[in-house]
């Protein structure tokens, strides 16, 4: 049976909605838990559920990383933090991979460095499923794991993002764009002008530039960037989302003049708000590294955390790992394979 730990101390309501989260997931999936925290406060916390026959183990760690603490801290001195040691459970084998709703940072940091890189993979780099105007979701990679990248980088980052589509998400031929400022080939700094004759020679279905308008329209399966510019585009995303969500709520109560008209409204209010809840994929992917590790919205629900753990069972179940490193591979020999002779009889 595979195992996910789960950072239990992590989230803004740790450890009530990881322990109900986990609950959730092993009731529901084939799929051990392992929780890491503060032992008593996790077995308080698990009395509250029928536990008895789940695949649910504790592990203690006394020290927690809060949500504030500067990353070098977090790595150098909380040896025993709840993230470290569910990092070290995916090192040693113990779990397939880790869940966390604690410091994107910090989680980025110490799985990096506890678990390590794929030995084809340059930068892991963080993947976050956006909802899009469509039925089928996208993926924009990097939001945040690599500020500054070169060419080969968001290259990767590319093929990456191309085999999460494929293999867990069902899209037969991902299409593949780049972030940048207008849709024409010349637009774009050095760096996406250089990426985007790197995009059209790999094996990928390139379609070119995407600007940031497009990003949720759905017409893009991928959507490929920087850490710089993906971490702000997502935070535009989602604070544009949460006005959005406000505006609508405010508006709603105080214009309505019916109960019918209420009630109509409200179903389409809850709609719109299914529609765009982060919680159905968990959180975001740090693809490229040994195993899996999804990092959740610090004030991620018990569904986040269920939906992170059925995310990176089916991630280790489709043996994702062993398909980046083989594209990633071709890749390398692609970009190495020597020119050919022109033979003149």
């Amino acid at each position: 049976m595979i195992k996910i730990a789960i950072d239990a101390m992590g989230g803004d309501s740790a450890p009530h909605a990881e322990v109900q989260g986990a609950v959730q997931a092993a009731q529901e999936f084939d799929v051990g838990i392992v929780l890491v925290g503060i032992e008593e406060r996790i077995r308080e916390e698990l009395k509250k559920y029928r536990t008895q026959g789940l695949p649910i183990d504790v592990v203690h760690a006394s020290e927690i990383i809060t949500m504030n603490e500067p990353v070098s801290t977090a790595v150098r001195k909380k040896k025993d933090s709840s993230m470290r040691i569910a990092a070290k459970l995916v090192r040693d084998g113990r779990a397939a991979g880790v869940v966390s709703a604690g410091n994107t940072g910090a989680c980025m940091a110490v799985t990096k460095l506890v678990v390590g890189s794929l030995s084809a993979v340059d930068r892991p780099a963080l993947a976050a499923i956006l909802p899009t105007a469509k039925a089928r979701p996208t993926i924009l990679v990097d939001v945040g794991a690599n500020v500054d990248c070169k060419p080969n980088h968001l290259l990767q980052f590319a093929m990456m993002g191309e085999i999460f589509s494929r293999t867990i998400l069902g899209n037969l031929r991902p299409r593949v764009g780049l972030l940048s400022i207008g849709e024409e080939d010349t637009k774009g700094n050095e760096l996406t002008k250089e990426v985007f004759g790197l995009l059209k020679t790999a094996p990928l279905d390139f379609v070119g530039n995407v600007e940031g308008r497009d990003v949720f329209k759905g017409d893009t399966d991928v959507i490929v960037c920087d850490g710089f510019i993906g971490n702000v585009a997502l935070k535009v995303g989602e604070g544009l989302t949460e006005m959005i969500m406000l505006l609508l709520k405010k508006d709603l109560s105080s214009y309505l003049s019916s109960q019918l008209g209420a009630l109509l409204s409200r179903k389409a209010y809850q709609s719109f708000k299914a529609r765009v809840d982060y919680s159905e994929y968990g959180g975001a992917l740090l693809l490229g590294i040994k195993g899996v590790a999804i990092i959740c919205h610090g004030r991620s629900t018990a569904k986040a955390i269920k939906n992170a753990v059925r995310v990176a069972r089916e991630y280790c179940v489709k043996r994702v790992n062993e398909k980046i490193e083989d594209g990633i591979k071709g890749l390398n020999l692609m970009q190495h394979k020597p020119p050919q002779r022109i033979l003149i009889n």
